[in-house]
């Protein structure tokens, strides 16, 4: 998936500031523009990734049209970032894990302790643990 961003060009004295548009409070910035667009990605995946956790819907890209006309963003460029599209899938997988029994016994310990099932559970883990 392609999103616009829009770059306002640093100074000496300033970074490179990349906004995407299409989801909303996603920004960010470089001392470089490499820097500031691969951190706009990293933005727009973890901006998604959270609004996905919320059960919030993803915004569709919008066209470059319409954004190069909007007042705010007057005498900035633009680019185009990727999203990998396995960011936006929430299909479930059936998987198969080994584990020793002792260990499977605590975590299904814990995981009863906090209301999970054991998939539930181990889903939690990972998504707080912020891994990407």
């Amino acid at each position: 998936m392609r999103y616009p961003i829009m770059i306002e060009v640093g100074t000496a004295d300033t970074a490179y500031r990349v906004v995407v548009p299409d989801l909303p409070g996603c920004f960010s910035a470089g001392e470089t523009l490499d820097e500031a667009v691969m951190a706009a990605e990293e933005a727009a995946s973890a901006w998604i990734d959270a609004a996905l956790d919320a059960g919030l819907a993803i915004p569709a890209p919008s066209s470059l049209e319409n954004l190069l006309g909007r007042p705010e963003f007057a005498g900035w460029s633009f680019g185009i970032i990727r999203i990998d599209p396995a960011v936006l899938d929430d299909t479930v997988d059936r998987v198969n894990i080994t584990l020793p029994r002792r260990v499977l016994h605590r975590l299904d310990a814990a995981a009863k302790a906090h209301g999970e099932s054991r998939s539930g559970y181990i889903a939690q883990l990972a998504l707080a643990a912020g891994v990407e």
